[in-house]
């Protein structure tokens, strides 16, 4: 188990940028890492996923825009957002979830208590 914590949210214009930060209470190179978002009266969604050894996943609405990456000396895990969009804005977390020997990831059952995103057209 690992604490997460958020940071980075905040209002932005559309078309602008913002970076999300998470920092982990232990080592992170156990796990798989992800971001997801839950607007209002909408499901939570995964944004992207990281593993350990760096192969990523992006949500369908967010490639090309949205970065993610790990530092995994730091135990930090980050997501840059870039050309941010109204309907980018949602609450914004951090999760981790154990990754097998086979790469396969478990269910996400570590969260942070997330950061808001506002973007106003």
């Amino acid at each position: 188990q690992v604490q997460l914590v958020e940071s980075g949210g905040g209002s932005v214009q559309a078309g602008g940028s913002l970076r999300l930060s998470c920092a982990s209470s232990g080592s992170i190179m156990g796990y798989c890492m992800g971001w997801f978002r839950q607007a209002p009266g909408k499901e939570r969604e995964a944004v992207a996923t990281i593993k350990r050894i760096g192969a990523v996943r992006y949500a369908d609405s967010v490639k090309g825009r949205f970065t993610i990456s790990k530092d995994n000396a730091k135990n930090t895990l980050s997501l840059q957002m870039d050309s941010l969009k109204s309907e980018d804005t949602a609450m914004y977390y951090c999760a981790a979830a154990h990754e097998d020997d086979w790469g396969r990831c478990d269910e996400y059952n570590n969260w942070g208590q997330g950061t808001q995103v506002t973007v106003s057209s």
